[in-house]
């Protein structure tokens, strides 16, 4: 019988019989070695995950960004912990021109890691303005000033629910993609890596359901039908350093890039496998979706389709773009909207750039809101 407060979410081997996870991999990358390395989002699960791998790469400097002073914290005594000595913690966030401006002028990255991002999509339905900002605009600031300072690369962490969004947070994840493909150029090249559930990643179903366990509660679950693509935070992470290397190859400026999830798995399956694992007596419980909820998640759109593998690792996807003048049409609506905390506009420019995003009747509801002037006496 396992404890649900011990059970390691990363291990693989837990998973082995419903996942069946890749091999394990070396996550180092040799050829971070001697580079200057940004993360932003070092904090996060992925962030940190990634710092401590490209900390044992040897690079000439770990620069570590986020807004979280506890999770900026962590990871720097973590890495401490494990010998690392050359990391810069950096307490700031992405969509601050000022803070980027200065760590690039003092630190200089040639290759950056964009983990930071505002993910958990029932609390970003009810906070759009804050999930736009900070996931679309706060990537164009960054890209921004890695064209300004002549970075080597970006690499986006993105997401399988920028995919026909339903939620705002996998449409800001969508217009974050398609900045990228836009600003990159031969100088500075970017390039996105769209990950599906990682497994144990915070704010994810996994440490829900082990706190639930944990406190003898139901597990939540909420459709009998609900799937998922599932891959281990190693899976992850071996993405994201290959991702350099599958761009330099393709010699293309930019990309979207996939990993191989295998088969999806649903919600129920994962909640009876820990019930068995833990010889739990709990029951599960049915919620419903939520705001912004699918059924099943994809890592391409109905208007996408898969080009030629750029490594065992890693597949390149064709995606549709708007026009540059588009882009920065609509991302200048973005930026006034989010200012004005006009909704219908930020929506329209939402659209403009992800028209396959359709608004979740939690979204809907507000816009109607707004746009019925209140009764007076």
């Amino acid at each position: 019988m396992h404890n649900a407060a011990s059970t390691d979410l990363h291990d693989p081997g837990f998973w082995d019989d419903l996942l069946r996870p890749a091999a394990a991999r070396t996550l180092t990358a040799p050829h971070l070695a001697g580079k200057r390395i940004l993360i932003t989002g070092a904090g996060g699960s992925i962030g940190s995950a990634l710092a401590h791998a490209v900390s044992a790469s040897s690079p000439a400097a770990l620069i570590l960004l986020d807004t979280s002073e506890n999770g900026l914290y962590q990871i720097d005594r973590s890495l401490h912990a494990s010998g690392s000595h050359h990391q810069v913690p950096i307490l700031g966030s992405v969509t601050n021109h000022s803070t980027l401006s200065h760590l690039f002028d003092q630190q200089q990255p040639q290759i950056i890691f964009h983990a930071a991002a505002l993910k958990h999509v029932p609390l970003m339905e009810q906070n759009p303005f804050a999930a736009v900002e900070n996931n679309a605009l706060g990537t164009l600031a960054l890209a921004q000033t890695a064209l300004t300072h002549r970075a080597q690369h970006l690499v986006l962490v993105s997401t399988d629910k920028a995919v026909d969004p339903l939620s705002i947070m996998g449409a800001s994840k969508r217009i974050a993609e398609l900045i990228l493909l836009a600003l990159a150029t031969p100088t500075t090249r970017m390039t996105v890596v769209r990950l599906c559930n990682v497994i144990g990643s915070q704010g994810s179903v996994l440490p829900l359901f082990l706190d639930q366990l944990a406190h003898n509660l139901p597990l939540t679950v909420t459709d009998n039908e609900a799937q998922r693509y599932f891959i281990t935070l190693d899976h992850a992470i071996a993405a994201l350093l290959a991702a350099i290397p599958a761009a330099l190859e393709s010699q293309s400026t930019s990309a979207i890039l996939i990993p191989d999830p295998g088969e999806p798995v649903r919600i129920l399956d994962l909640a009876h496998h820990l019930l068995r694992a833990h010889s739990s007596p709990v029951p599960i419980k049915f919620i419903s979706l939520r705001p912004g909820d699918k059924l099943t998640e994809h890592l391409l759109s109905r208007s996408e389709h898969l080009l030629s593998s750029p490594n065992k690792i890693l597949r390149a996807i064709d995606t549709p773009t708007p026009t540059l003048t588009t882009l920065r049409t609509a991302l200048n609506t973005l930026r006034e909207a989010i200012h004005t905390h006009d909704l219908p506009q930020l929506l329209r420019a939402v659209q403009t750039l992800v028209p396959e995003y359709q608004p979740s009747t939690l979204i809907e509801n507000a816009l109607a809101k707004h746009r019925t002037p209140e009764l007076t006496a």
